[in-house]
């Protein structure tokens, strides 16, 4: 009875965020027909039943990942998904890329590595000081430079070496990221509207990918079974 109320209530959340409003029916790929309930005014209803049973699926992922003390790299380059994304991954230590996905950012790990060990080079001397000893308009080039580099590339300060997964919210927008992660054979979970292509990832948890109340729920869901699991962790250790 027990498991059944947390379901039935964790069903109504993803309810009362909106997680089960698809996209038009011309629009929903095939590989999500399995999980859409019915449509209403030609729009895709998603079963959250079974959208329920693809969360707990990455939760169990995550929680792994947590408990092997591995590498996230949290992506959600839309507007609605930004701030979510941000404060999610940096609550658990994790990098993340909230502006755009610049090309190479996994293929090309050494270079883009290259660029955010610049950005602290910069912030070390601007700190210190040292930006002072430029004239006024070379201090502006300088400030120009570094304020690029910190929109592009600041979420990226704490990967160090090549993500051991990736968490994404709308698989069909981040489609670079994601054929990079395949390349390198690393592991992609995250929220994918009825449009997207969900055979394109591990752990697809198909739900509403565009309004701030269903990228949150399910954000937070994932984050809060990560910090769970860290704290079994460490209780055991």
């Amino acid at each position: 009875m027990t498991e059944n109320k947390n379901t039935d209530t964790m069903i109504d959340e993803m309810f009362n965020a909106g997680a089960h409003f698809g996209y038009s029916k011309r629009m929903r790929h095939p590989s999500t027909k399995k999980f859409i309930f019915t449509h209403k005014n030609k729009t895709d209803i998603i079963d959250l039943e079974k959208t329920y049973e693809s969360l707990q699926d990455a939760k169990a992922f995550i929680e792994g990942l947590a408990k092997d003390g591995k590498t996230i790299l949290f992506v959600g380059v839309k507007p609605e998904s930004k701030d979510v994304i941000k404060e999610a991954a940096s609550s658990i230590e994790m990098p993340y890329v909230t502006e755009r996905w610049i090309g190479g950012t996994l293929s090309n790990f050494s270079e883009i590595k290259s660029r955010v060990d610049t950005l602290l080079d910069m912030r070390t001397k601007k700190e210190a000081g040292e930006f002072d000893k430029y004239t006024k308009k070379e201090q502006l080039l300088l400030e120009h430079k570094m304020n690029k580099l910190d929109r592009l590339f600041s979420g990226l300060v704490n990967l160090k070496k090549l993500p051991d997964a990736l968490f994404v919210v709308d698989s069909k927008h981040e489609h670079i990221a994601i054929k990079e992660a395949q390349l390198l054979e690393i592991p992609v979970f995250g929220l994918c509207n009825s449009d997207c292509n969900i055979k394109e990832i591990e752990h697809p948890i198909v739900a509403n990918d565009s309004a701030i109340s269903s990228i949150s729920f399910f954000t937070h869901s994932l984050v809060d079974a990560y910090k769970k699991a860290l704290s079994s962790k460490n209780k055991e250790e």
